[in-house]
């Protein structure tokens, strides 16, 4: 039988073709949008992560509780030892130091004297480390507006709208006045090599980006971090994992007479992201199951058109002595067989295009422009993200839906009667 049909559907291209490109293109699009949601919710997440959380976070408990205050007089000791320690114990995760201060940025003259001054709020990051990612997680190649990357431990990237704030130039010196770890008054000279632009509203009004080097010597915290962030080496957040990896990391650092001790927290526990963690996963679910109801209507829609377009040949087929179930089988044989190279060919088309949206993006800039002024915090380049799902997603509609939409049609077998068959064969 199975020979019988694919000579049928090599053969008819009226009866094959068509079907094949309705769903080969249904199941690109439900393959592409399946990513394009998925990774545009985990660039939003992502976006945080880089900025406060990581995927997960670890700082001292203390600091913990306090950690809208910035007291870095709480943070973490010893940070090589502990990332060895994190490396060793989760490699499916990379980890980085992060330093977070604020304090006053000023501006001299020519003479010394103040020129302009404003708050700033500074991070220190592991950009020079052979190894670091941190160039490629704040994706600093596509936001520097002016200059250079940071090179040097006393570089300072600084958002644009704190420069035309302050009127900084490429090459200005300017002093950062703030506090140490020991809470303790500092002033420390940054050289400014460039300006950058997140996209992300009112952060870009008052941030400062140096090298986490250059933040210990202002700050006096040497080999100190305020908190150390992982993230998966994809870079996909996985709420599971996550939370997995902060049970067992704090159930082994559970002493509470310490207030010292390390704490880890998944991104859904900072600032109330849970419950948009949850409401996005519940808004994929739900748009997806919307587009899959209607491609899965379309493809049966399809597939009972085709079964009721073959009554003719259905007649004939059992007026040579075919069994009504021996048609019918064969017809769920050939929706199956079409339905798979559909799904095939869709996948092949679905997933090169997400893999090509995930390495460059889409731009709404343009259409976003008006939000740099408000509070939203919003990334203006949406990426798809290639999951191991998107592989075999498309069979859901492309051979589930056929098969269905076949079997329902071909229901209308079983109620032909052989005198009304011969009465439609002599006309």
């Amino acid at each position: 039988m199975l020979k019988f049909v694919l000579k049928g559907i090599l053969r008819d291209r009226s009866r094959s073709l068509l079907p094949i490109i309705v769903v080969s293109l249904i199941v690109a699009l439900v393959i592409f949008n399946r990513g394009f949601l998925v990774g545009s919710m985990n660039g939003m997440f992502m976006d945080t992560a880089v900025i406060s959380s990581g995927h997960v976070k670890v700082m001292t408990h203390a600091y913990q509780k306090e950690s809208q205050l910035m007291p870095n007089d709480l943070a973490l000791m010893d940070v090589d030892e502990l990332m060895i320690d994190l490396g060793l114990k989760y490699p499916d995760f990379f980890w980085s130091p992060k330093i977070s201060f604020a304090g006053l940025l000023d501006l001299p003259d020519e003479h010394g004297e103040t020129k302009s001054q404003g708050p700033v709020m500074a991070y220190g990051v592991d950009f020079l480390s052979p190894n670091s990612r941190q160039f490629e997680l704040w994706e600093l190649d596509k936001r520097i507006v002016s200059g250079h990357m940071i090179q040097k431990p006393n570089d300072a990237l600084v958002g644009h709208k704190l420069a035309d704030k302050l009127g900084l130039s490429l090459g200005d010196h300017v002093t950062y006045i703030g506090t140490t770890m020991n809470n303790a008054f500092t002033t420390f000279n940054f050289t400014v090599v460039g300006t950058f632009n997140l996209g992300m509203g009112p952060l870009d009004k008052q941030m400062m980006l140096v090298d986490i080097e250059g933040a210990r010597h202002a700050l006096d915290m040497n080999n100190a971090a305020s908190e150390i962030l992982g993230f998966t080496h994809d870079l996909y957040y996985n709420d599971d994992v996550s939370i997995e990896i902060r049970n067992q990391f704090n159930s082994l650092h559970s002493d509470t007479t310490d207030i010292f001790r390390s704490s880890m927290i998944a991104l859904r526990d900072a600032n109330q992201m849970g419950t948009m963690i949850d409401l996005v996963d519940w808004s994929v679910f739900i748009i997806l199951g919307i587009f899959l109801s209607i491609a899965m209507i379309v493809l049966w829609n399809m597939g009972i058109m085709s079964g009721l377009r073959r009554y003719g040949e259905i007649g004939v087929r059992l007026a040579m002595g075919e069994t009504k179930g021996q048609v019918y089988r064969s017809l769920i044989l050939e929706s199956v067989i079409i339905g798979t190279i559909g799904t095939i060919i869709g996948t092949l088309i679905g997933l090169p295009l997400t893999y090509y949206v995930q390495e460059v993006g889409i731009d709404y800039s343009a259409a976003f422009e008006n939000l740099n002024s408000s509070s939203l915090i919003m990334s203006t380049v949406f990426y798809t993200q290639v999951t191991p799902d998107l592989y075999y997603i498309g069979f859901i509609p492309g051979v589930l839906a056929t098969v269905f939409g076949t079997m329902l049609a071909g229901r209308a077998i079983y109620k032909r009667e052989m005198a009304q068959l011969f009465k439609e064969l002599e006309a």
